[in-house]
């Protein structure tokens, strides 16, 4: 049984027995009595000036009377000036729910349009089920029983500037966007490391400032897309050339401008004007920079990828391919879980251990707290990066990402559906 029913009344309008046919006020019925004891949201989606289609354009008016009334009561009825906004409101409504099966009432005609909108607001956390609005318009019968089954690039391409349109249209959320940078990396770089403040990410974990998206979350790549974009306009980086790593919570380094490997924990490179991220949600995100070869490099490390070297990998890459010295390459590691929050089982914990018992808090215990940072920082000096090179404290880069949600994203102390943050830099053009 659906949790949430969504019927699509697109330009239909409400406000007289000949729009409204007897079919309608049946099928409103029948909607109320099979769903209404177990769904949770009932919704009548209306558009006004939408999205045009071969010549269609939404123009719903709900001005009802008599028997529609009533019954409308039992709905809420959700009318946006285009169809990205309603579904997204109507997104939004269901978030608030935590609902994931949701039925799809819609004309046979505009189906695969329906399709295309929900394919590109919704991820695979949302199970949806479709069913044909039996309803025939006086004159119009032949229009209802016509399902378009393709939407072409163009068509496709309009459907995605109108969601582009709308989300750049929304206000920030939880205040301004903001950047943490490092006085040890000089002006050639554009660097930073994002907190959660300034995006439009509304889901609590999620809020607001998310820039990952996967199937597992609610977050679209087309909001995290957006969030994207204010970040590099606010940095002044390229957004169009743009990569993140692929992680694997491995040692693998991607060298840029060879062939890309499926997944990967580090990127190098010594291209201009292109900006490379590492990922961070309690795993530490890393930036590295050499001012005299102009080369740059992002590492994700989480607690297997640190012991796995997936720093001193990124910066080895980085002196065989273009010839850095390690007493040039400067290293900056972004906010992580502290070892006030982080623990592992004691059979994980001992490698932590014989890396150096500073790593380790209360090792006698079952689950003993980990200090990644720190275990960072030596696999860095033993691997001959000098030790005023590496910057992992310093006003908030140091912060517990568990223990300030205010500020970060934690996988820690969010669950499944967490944010993430990123690490990133760029060699200026």
């Amino acid at each position: 049984m659906a949790e949430a029913v969504l019927i699509d009344l697109f330009y239909l309008k409400l406000n007289s027995q000949k729009n409204c046919p007897q079919t309608l006020l049946k099928t409103l019925n029948a909607v109320q009595h099979h769903h209404a004891a177990k769904a949770k949201f009932l919704c009548i989606k209306c558009c006004s000036n939408s999205y045009e289609r071969h010549g269609e354009q939404d123009n719903c008016e709900l001005e009802t009377s008599n028997g529609l009334s009533a019954l409308l009561e039992e709905f809420e009825i959700v009318s946006c000036p285009s169809m990205a906004a309603s579904l997204y409101t109507i997104k939004q409504k269901i978030d608030e729910r935590n609902l994931s099966s949701i039925k799809v009432i819609v004309p046979r005609h505009r189906k695969t349009l329906m399709k295309a909108f929900i394919d590109q607001l919704f991820t695979d956390v949302y199970n949806f089920e479709f069913e044909d609005l039996q309803v025939t318009f006086w004159g119009d019968s032949l229009k209802q029983s016509i399902e378009i089954n393709i939407i072409t690039a163009e068509e496709l391409r309009e459907i995605q500037n109108e969601i582009e349109t709308y989300l750049r249209s929304l206000p920030a959320l939880k205040g301004e966007l903001t950047l943490l940078t490092s006085p040890l990396i000089p002006d050639i770089f554009i660097h930073g490391f994002t907190t959660r403040t300034g995006g439009i990410s509304y889901i609590p974990t999620l809020s607001s400032f998310n820039l990952f998206s996967s199937s597992r979350r609610r977050d679209p790549k087309a909001v995290v897309q957006e969030n994207l974009r204010r970040l590099a306009g606010a940095a002044g980086f390229n957004v169009q050339k743009f990569y993140r790593v692929k992680t694997d919570h491995s040692n693998n380094i991607w060298i840029m401008g060879r062939k890309e490997p499926d997944s990967y924990d580090g990127i190098a490179t010594n291209q201009r004007g292109v900006t490379i991220a590492a990922l961070g949600a309690d795993c530490i995100p890393i930036v590295f920079a050499d001012p005299v070869k102009k080369a740059c490099g992002v590492a994700h490390a989480g607690w297997k990828g640190t012991l796995l070297g997936v720093a001193m990998a990124t910066v080895n890459a980085m002196i065989a391919e273009y010839g850095c010295s390690l007493e040039d390459i400067v290293v900056v590691l972004g906010p992580s879980v502290g070892p006030c929050c982080f623990t592992l089982p004691k059979e994980s914990a001992k490698a932590f251990h014989s890396l150096h018992p500073a790593c380790v808090q209360l090792f006698d215990s079952p689950n003993p707290y980990i200090d990644i940072r720190k275990a960072t920082r030596i696999l860095l000096e033993r691997g001959g990066i000098l030790p005023q090179n590496i910057q992992d404290k310093n006003q908030d880069l140091n912060l517990c990402t568990s223990c300030h949600p205010d500020k970060f994203f934690s996988h820690v102390r969010d669950g499944l559906n967490f944010g993430t943050q990123i690490g990133f830099i760029s060699i200026r053009e």
